[in-house]
């Protein structure tokens, strides 16, 4: 007589969340910051802004929620897990980075299984639960390199660092169903884990195991910052590589006039909104080490000038 095997219990994963403006994801909350992707030209931005900003007492830590997003992810553990300082020295002094440019910049060549889905990507100008599977599919038979990998150098650049924020969330898709997928402390995983899937643009890195999901960037969703999250937050400082207003065409699964839409949207709910992005952007730079220098003294330049207005803003 054969004795059946039970089940296995599925290790569960990231929340699969609607994208809605109407989920009051964000009521009750006095403060919120959304950190959006941009590869690693808007790491060291946004890391000097902030850094630059803290330095002057306004205190990000201490928001109701953190939203990062690809590399506003890596933003936004680092200052939910009291990093900041470690990532802005990290980015600042080049001579330390290797383990975050080999974290966030791809192989200069990549495989023809890899160059289908990062084009999947690129030219996808809608977030239609098709298109975005079929870039999810074309991203999980890539050949890229071991997941571990990335993990490891994501750890290597934020250092120690534990879950310790009931604040942060963490944004990455599903690569199977398309699902937009929010990770946090209850869903039990590692930042390091986190960060990488949400930084695993499709084709240059592989998507990353959480629970029973494979997980991609989280860009991969029609935003890149996600603002539903806050719908109906006191305030939120939103910090974004562009407002879109240059884009004439669908792209990268956004489509012209979605951002602004977006931060419409996250306004009609009763937030109050501080938006900023970079002075100044080369899309064709995102990705190289030589547009570190520029970034971190433009994003030191613009907290500057905005010093006065996240003081008032921020309370």
């Amino acid at each position: 007589m054969t004795t059946r095997r039970p089940t296995a219990e599925l290790p569960a994963g990231p929340s699969a969340v609607q994208r809605s403006f109407d989920g009051g994801y964000g009521e009750g909350l006095d403060r919120g910051v959304s950190l959006g992707g941009g590869g690693l030209f808007f790491v060291a931005w946004q890391a000097a802004y902030l850094h630059t900003l803290a330095s002057h007492g306004i205190r990000f830590e201490a928001a109701d929620r953190l939203v990062g997003t690809s590399a506003g992810s890596v933003v936004a553990a680092a200052v939910a897990g009291g990093k900041l300082n470690r990532l802005h020295s990290e980015v600042s002094l080049l001579a330390k980075v290797p383990a975050l440019l080999s974290a966030l910049a791809p192989a200069s060549e990549l495989h023809p299984s890899q160059q289908r889905a990062a084009d999947l990507f690129s030219s996808a100008g809608d977030s239609a639960p098709s298109t975005l599977r079929a870039i999810g599919h074309a991203a999980l038979a890539a050949v890229t390199p071991n997941p571990r990998i990335m993990r490891r150098n994501i750890s290597v650049a934020l250092g120690r660092i534990g879950w310790t924020s009931e604040a942060l969330r963490i944004t990455c898709a599903d690569a199977y169903t398309g699902e937009r997928c929010v990770v946090t402390r209850s869903t039990c995983t590692s930042i390091p884990r986190a960060v990488a899937a949400s930084s695993a643009v499709p084709g240059l890195f592989p998507p990353q195991p959480i629970g029973d999901r494979r997980c991609m960037d989280g860009g991969v969703s029609g935003t890149g910052t996600h603002l539903d999250l806050m719908a109906g937050a006191k305030r939120v400082l939103v910090l974004a590589l562009t407002d879109g207003s240059e884009m004439t065409e669908g792209m990268m699964t956004n489509h012209p006039g979605g951002s602004r839409q977006e931060l419409a949207d996250l306004e009609a709910t009763g937030t109050s909104v501080l938006f900023r992005v970079p002075d100044r952007v080369d899309m064709l730079e995102l990705m190289t080490p030589a547009a570190i220098p520029g970034a971190l003294a433009m994003g030191a330049r613009q907290a500057y000038s905005d010093l006065g207005t996240l003081n008032t803003f921020w309370g």
